[in-house]
C-alpha cells in the first residue's frame, strides 16, 4: 500500500508542473480577454474551447482510453497499437468537420464570429496528430503534462502579439491555436521515435489488440466518455443557441473559476488511471470504501465553501468589474465540487476497469437530466438556470455511479459472475 500510495505521489508530481502551466496560461487568456475586449468577446472564445474539447472525445472515441490501457498492460506490442488507433483518429477527425459546421451555423453570433468559431474549431481537429494517449499509457505523465500546456502557451503568447490590433486579437487565437497543436504533435513524435519498440506483432497478438479495438468495444467507451463530457460542459453550448454571448460570457467566467479547482484535481485522477488499469477485484473493491469516499466528499466541501466566500474578490480579480453579474453562477456552481470530487473519482475507476458499459449508463442519464432542465429552463433564466441544473443533474449521475459500486462489491463475492471487470 505504501508502495503504491508512492509511485500516484510520484505520478502526480511528474504531470503537476505541465498541467499547471497549462491551467495558468488558460487562466491567463481568459483574464487578458475579459479586461481588455469584455464579456461578448469572452464569451465567443468560450464557446471555440468548449466546442474544441468535445472534438476531443469524438477523434478518440474511446480509443485514446483503450489505447492507454493496452500500452500500459502491453508494453512491448504498443508499435502496432499506435499503428491502428492512429489510423481511426485521423477518420474520426475528419468526420467531425460537418458537425461543427452544423453547430456553427446554429449558434446566435455575428457573421465575423461565427467565421471566427469555425476555423478556430477546424484546426482543433489537428489534435488527431497527438500521441498524448500513448505517452500517458507509457506513464510518461511529465510529458504529457508539459505536452499538454503547449496549445494554451501558444495561444497566450500569439494573443499578446497582436494586442496592438483588437480587431484582430480573434484571429490571433487562431493562429495560436494552429501552431500549438502542430507544436504539440511534433513533441509526442519526437518521443515515440526515441522510444519506439522494434519488431512485429505476432499473429495471435494482432487478434488480441484487433478484438480490443475493435468498433464494438471501443464505441461504448467513446460514447462513455463523450457522455461524461456533454455531462459538464452541455450548458455551454446550449446557452450559446439559447441565449445571448453575454450570458455565456458570465457563465464561462464563473465556470472558468470552478474549473481551475477541478483541472488540480483531475491530475489525480490522471494519475491513478494506469495503476487502476492493473487492479485485481480484491483491490478495485477496497478502492469504494467508504472511508475514501467520504475523505473526497470533505475535501471538495470544504473548498467550495472558500470558494462560495471568496466569489466576488475572485471575479473582480480576475475578470473587472463588468463581470460582477457572475458572482451568483459561482455560488451555485461551486457546490459542485464536493461532487464532482465523487463522481470524477468513480468513474476514473470504472473507466479504468474496463466497466465502460456502466459509465455510458450513469452518464446518460447524468447528461439527458441535464440537457432536458437546460431546455425547460435556460430560455427563461439564461445562465442562472445553466447553473442550477448542473447541480441537479450532479446529484442525479452521483446516485448512478453509486448504485453501480454497490452492484460491483457484490459482484466482486462472486469471482465468476463478473465477466465485465475481468476484460
Amino acid at each position: 500500500m505504501a508502495s503504491s500510495a508512492g509511485r500516484l505521489i510520484r505520478s502526480v508530481a511528474h504531470l503537476a508542473p505541465g498541467e499547471a502551466l497549462s491551467r495558468l496560461s488558460s487562466v491567463a487568456i481568459v483574464v487578458f480577454l475579459g479586461h481588455l475586449y469584455g464579456v461578448v468577446v469572452l464569451g465567443v472564445y468560450a464557446l471555440a474551447v468548449t466546442i474544441s474539447q468535445y472534438l476531443q472525445p469524438i477523434i478518440d472515441f474511446g480509443l485514446r482510453h483503450i489505447g492507454a490501457r493496452l500500452v500500459a498492460q502491453r508494453p512491448h506490442l504498443a508499435g502496432e497499437i499506435v499503428r491502428r488507433v492512429q489510423y481511426r483518429r485521423l477518420r474520426m477527425a475528419g468526420a467531425a468537420l460537418p458537425l461543427i459546421v452544423v453547430y456553427v451555423l446554429a449558434v446566435r453570433l455575428p457573421a465575423p464570429m461565427k467565421a471566427f468559431l469555425l476555423v478556430f474549431c477546424f484546426s482543433s481537429t489537428l489534435y488527431a496528430f497527438s500521441l498524448d494517449w500513448a505517452a500517458w499509457g507509457r506513464n510518461q505523465l511529465h510529458l504529457v503534462g508539459f505536452a499538454r500546456a503547449v496549445v494554451p502557451v501558444s495561444i497566450l503568447a500569439f494573443l499578446f502579439l497582436g494586442r496592438g490590433n483588437s480587431g484582430q486579437a480573434l484571429w490571433w487565437m487562431v493562429a495560436g491555436n494552429i501552431f500549438g497543436y502542430l507544436a504539440q504533435a511534433a513533441v509526442f513524435w519526437a518521443w515515440w521515435k526515441k522510444h519506439k519498440p522494434h519488431g512485429s506483432a505476432l499473429i495471435e497478438e494482432q487478434r488480441l489488440i484487433s478484438d480490443s479495438l475493435a468498433w464494438r468495444r471501443s464505441r461504448i467507451m467513446g460514447l462513455a466518455w463523450l457522455g461524461n463530457l456533454a455531462f459538464n460542459s452541455i450548458d455551454m453550448l446550449m446557452l450559446g443557441v439559447m441565449s445571448n454571448p453575454r450570458q455565456v460570457g458570465l457563465y464561462s467566467a464563473a465556470y472558468r473559476v470552478l474549473n481551475q479547482v477541478l483541472v488540480a484535481y483531475y491530475l489525480f485522477t490522471q494519475s491513478l488511471y494506469p495503476e487502476l488499469s492493473r487492479q485485481n477485484s480484491a483491490q478495485r473493491v477496497r478502492m469504494l470504501r467508504a472511508k475514501i469516499l467520504l475523505t473526497l466528499l470533505g475535501a471538495g466541501a470544504a473548498i467550495a465553501a472558500v470558494v462560495a466566500m471568496a466569489r466576488q474578490p475572485l471575479v473582480m480579480l480576475l475578470f473587472g468589474h463588468q463581470f460582477l453579474a457572475a458572482c451568483p453562477l459561482l455560488f451555485l456552481l461551486a457546490w459542485a465540487i464536493p461532487l464532482d470530487f465523487l463522481t470524477s473519482y468513480l468513474s476514473n475507476a470504472y473507466l479504468a476497469w474496463g466497466m465502460e458499459n456502466s459509465v455510458l449508463l450513469c452518464t446518460a442519464i447524468g447528461a439527458a437530466s441535464n440537457i432536458l432542465l437546460n431546455f425547460l429552463w435556460i430560455p427563461i433564466y439564461g445562465a442562472a438556470a445553466a447553473a442550477v441544473n448542473t447541480l441537479l443533474s450532479y446529484l442525479i449521475f452521483l446516485v448512478s455511479l453509486a448504485l453501480v459500486g454497490r452492484f460491483t462489491k457484490e459482484l466482486a463475492r462472486e469471482p465468476q459472475a463478473m465477466p465485465e471487470l475481468a476484460r
